[in-house]
């Protein structure tokens, strides 16, 4: 009964937005009535559960955090606030609920709040004081760790990684199927998968050792594709999920970009995979130049994966003259078969090679040869090293109070989080040596954020506003300034990270030095430098604005530093489907006395737009305008603008209402030549 009230209190949303509080209490207080309050005792079932199916003990928590529960039991039942449990809306809890809160024979057995303790202990082991400050930053909401923190924090295989780069580890039967175990064990646990390909050999290629030719990349993707779908995340949570890197001098690039589409023959397509573009410089020049573009086999014209910038230049017209090209197309047929695979299927995701490489602290270890999943890692791999990055994101609205946003709080829990994400790094679960090896080397973090739209709007501020401009910046200075003074805290205790000599960081060249900007007058830029040249930094990288999928969700804001794409949309549910509003502008219609069922109609009509509509006043038009109604060009300029503090990168999307080769070519172009990162990770359209 409970949960059909809920769900019916939550359906009503639409005519008042108090509903949806009572829905999420009624929940709640379900979820409170059938669970156990005491933290330590909940711990003790985990700790004890036995599999009802083979009567095997089986426990949830790891030995030491269990010790560390039981020592500090009184403390850590009487930290804990209940209450907190009730600052959920409704979708979130029931996301927590289905996913994140452990389960003991298949029923909830903990609560939000028991979550949290369980993943600040998790992280911060014996020391009780730090981990009471974690619970009390996330229980307030004003960050959160990534989903495998929040999922595996505390367990006994404590995976809290997010994502995992590979790269081939060498172009042979061996390499091919060395990698693909990884992969595997990297899926297991819950890892996403950016893997680098180019240096496998094109089809038709000479193998020494059969005396018989390649069948390129297409077959063995469809092996990793396979793979993905075979080992999902622990059991049918969710299947594995590879990006593949291709470099567009690939000779088989072709039939790459027809993986995903929808027709053509099954052999030819994997379509659970995830694509890809690392895009040189040279590339883009060759198209807009409309010039000849060879393609390669990397068994025949070696290296050009292992080089970028000038070096890659060089040796691809050294290729060129000497005729080892494969083939040359004019370079825009290959520009018009990636925008048409984009219109298609809203991918191959692109990256751009020399930026990403430019204007990276990890330049020093070699040529970066890929991104992650989600188009915002930018980490070094080899064969020999699986990057790995551990992330978290700050809830920005949090953040709001009286219409001003607050820098020093902003800055104080990006402080926090750092260390946790340090900590995170030496008690993690690696699911490969290849990862432990990298992470222990070089500690890349990534600190995102979640809620920028909500800002905004908190703010009265228009997307597209100079103000909103000016704050995106000033927001990503401030993260960028708390987390490497943080990481070079750090430093002076443990020592910088084992490769901080010959990085940019250790001559004192910051990412906003390698966009030439200048940071505002808000931090002192000046004498962290100084600090930093004399006692380093314990991380690599520190910054990645990842999509915050799930947890945005959790927490009740909008996704990552994205406009809301609509106003109005549906949820389904077991008992049917319902209409959600956007919360703010429900807000403010109910206070204009403007609520009423004919203006949610309206909405719905407008397929959640407000610009049409009249009775609306036009600053309120202006504040809730949706994504298809704001300019790209103010998006990727935002992108660039909060670039210069990016030291990875980030997940952008980009949305065209009907996307046409002319559109997205100049869309393209000038994120390339604002120096994006990442040109594209989604391209978003509407259904015809």
């Amino acid at each position: 009964l409970d949960n059909l009230a809920a769900e019916t209190a939550a359906s009503l949303t639409v005519k008042h937005p108090d509903y949806a509080l009572l829905a999420s209490r009624i929940a709640v207080s379900n979820l409170h009535k059938n669970t156990t309050k005491s933290f330590s005792k909940t711990m003790k079932m985990l700790f004890d559960c036995v599999d009802h199916k083979s009567g095997k003990y089986s426990p949830l928590l790891a030995d030491d955090v269990w010790q560390i529960v039981q020592d500090n039991a009184e403390l850590l039942d009487s930290t804990i606030i209940y209450d907190r449990d009730y600052g959920f809306d409704y979708f979130g809890f029931k996301t927590l609920e289905k996913s994140y809160l452990l389960k003991l024979n298949g029923k909830v057995a903990e609560r939000p709040q028991h979550m949290f303790m369980r993943v600040a202990i998790g992280i911060h082991k014996e020391d009780v004081d730090a981990a009471i400050k974690t619970y009390n930053l996330m229980s307030e909401r004003w960050f959160t760790h990534a989903t495998p923190t929040l999922f595996n924090a505390g367990t006994p295989k404590p995976q809290m990684s997010s994502c995992f780069l590979l790269t081939m580890k060498e172009d042979s039967i061996d390499g091919i199927y060395d990698t693909l175990k990884q992969t595997a064990k990297i899926s297991q646990s819950a890892g996403g998968i950016g893997l680098a390909i180019s240096g496998i050999r094109a089809t038709g290629s000479y193998i020494g050792g059969t005396n018989g030719t390649s069948n390129g990349i297409i077959p063995m993707l469809r092996v990793y594709n396979d793979t993905a779908r075979y080992v999902d995340q622990g059991g049918g949570k969710r299947k594995g999920a590879f990006a593949v890197y291709l470099e567009p001098w690939h000779a088989d690039v072709f039939e790459f970009l027809d993986l995903r589409k929808n027709h053509g023959k099954e052999e030819m397509r994997a379509r659970d995979l995830f694509y890809a573009l690392w895009i040189p410089d040279l590339f883009m020049k060759r198209v807009e130049e409309d010039g000849n573009w060879s393609l390669f086999c990397p068994n025949e014209a070696p290296g050009l994966q292992e080089c970028w910038g000038e070096e890659f230049e060089t040796l691809y017209a050294k290729y060129e003259s000497e005729g080892r090209a494969r083939k040359t197309v004019k370079a825009q047929e290959l520009w018009f078969a990636i925008l048409d695979a984009q219109i298609e299927t809203g991918t191959p995701y692109l990256l751009y090679k020399d930026a990403a490489n430019r204007k990276s602290n990890q330049q020093n270890l070699g040529t970066i040869k890929s991104s992650n999943l989600c188009t915002e890692i930018i980490e070094y791999t080899s064969p020999d090293e699986v990057a790995v990055c551990n992330l978290a994101s700050l809830a920005l609205p949090r953040y709001v109070a009286n219409g001003k946003f607050d820098h020093d709080k902003l800055y104080e829990v990006t402080y926090e989080v750092t260390k946790n994400l340090n900590k995170i790094i030496d008690g993690n679960y690696y699911p490969v040596e290849e990862a432990r090896n990298s992470n222990l080397r070089h500690r890349p973090i990534g600190l995102g954020v979640q809620g920028l739209a909500d800002v905004f709007i908190l703010m009265r501020l228009p997307f597209e506003s100079d103000e909103a401009r000016q704050l995106n910046k000033e927001i990503f200075e401030t993260i960028y300034f708390a987390a490497m003074t943080a990481s070079k805290d750090l430093s002076k205790i443990e020592g910088p990270y084992s490769t901080f000599a010959g990085s940019p960081v250790s001559k004192g060249i910051f990412q906003f030095d390698m966009w030439n900007t200048e940071p505002t007058l808000r931090w002192d830029w000046y004498t962290l430098k100084a600090e930093v040249l004399k006692y380093g930094v314990r991380n690599s990288l520190l910054v990645a604005p990842m999509p915050t999928a799930s947890t945005s969700q959790i927490l009740g804001n909008n996704e990552c530093f994205e406009p809301y794409t609509s106003n109005i949309y549906v949820r389904r549910v077991l008992s049917g489907e319902f209409v959600i509003v956007n919360k703010h502008l429900l807000k403010d219609l109910v206070e204009l006395n403007l609520w009423t069922d004919e203006m949610k109609n309206n909405i719905m009509s407008q397929n959640g737009s407000i610009q049409k509509i009249n009775g609306i006043p036009e600053k309120i038009k202006e504040i809730y305008k949706t994504v298809w109604e704001i300019k790209q060009r103010a998006i990727i300029d935002m992108a660039a603008d909060r670039g210069a503090y990016i030291c990875q990168s980030q997940s952008l999307n980009l949305f065209v209402d009907a996307p046409t080769t002319g559109k997205l070519t100049s869309m393209h172009f000038y994120g390339w030549k604002k120096g994006l990162k990442t040109g594209m990770y989604y391209l978003r359209t509407k259904a015809a």
